[in-house]
């Protein structure tokens, strides 16, 4: 995990705070030495003060997206306002967290960013798989797999392909096999899955 503050003595007592919970832990006392870091390849997360000086937590938030981090972000603030706090919600923070925290609030907090980062990261390995599966197929097998999804028979595939039927039954079941399903109403939920990917 990551901790950003400016203030040398916070970030010090929040890092030993949560080496002593077990985490391992990175801390800046500048906004830019963070960017220039690098997001790590384990799950993660960020604590991050508002109030800083050259980028403030909000601006560092929207460069961290802007480069790539995907980590979820908790904000801790002496200073927060509504209208911080919103925007920094709407931008993907788990949480804005009034000073003085307390620790249970805070590692309950840095406890669901991680959770979400897992669960992001394990949803993009299974969309990696999903797309993988369907990069196998050749473009013949992928239309006619979007026209299988659309419920369309062997016949009215190769009317609409302008192929035989026999051709298409071979195709359709080359798709089945090699997107590993064994019925049309997987094929459509996993046509589904796929169209819903970013």
């Amino acid at each position: 995990m990551f901790i950003v503050d400016d203030d040398p003595s916070v970030l010090r007592s929040l890092k030993r705070m949560f080496q002593l919970e077990g985490y391992a832990v990175e801390g800046f006392t500048h906004p830019r030495r963070m960017l220039e870091r690098g997001p790590g390849p384990r799950p993660g997360c960020v604590v991050m003060d508002l109030r800083m000086p050259e980028l403030n937590g909000l601006e560092l938030q929207e460069e961290l997206r802007r480069v790539g981090w995907k980590q979820p972000i908790v904000f801790m603030t002496g200073h927060g306002d509504v209208p911080a706090a919103v925007k920094a919600m709407k931008a993907g923070a788990v949480d804005f967290l009034p000073k003085p925290v307390s620790t249970v609030e805070l590692l309950a907090a840095v406890e669901r960013a991680l959770a979400q980062d897992r669960a992001a990261r394990v949803s993009e390995l299974e969309h990696e798989a999903l797309r993988a599966r369907f990069s196998s197929l050749t473009p013949r097998e992928l239309q006619v797999c979007r026209l299988v999804a659309r419920g369309l028979l062997n016949k009215q595939i190769a009317a609409e392909l302008g192929t035989a039927e026999q051709t298409v039954r071979l195709q359709r079941g080359r798709v089945m096999e090699k997107l590993a399903v064994e019925s049309v109403a997987e094929l459509v939920r996993l046509m589904e899955r796929l169209d819903s990917q970013p």
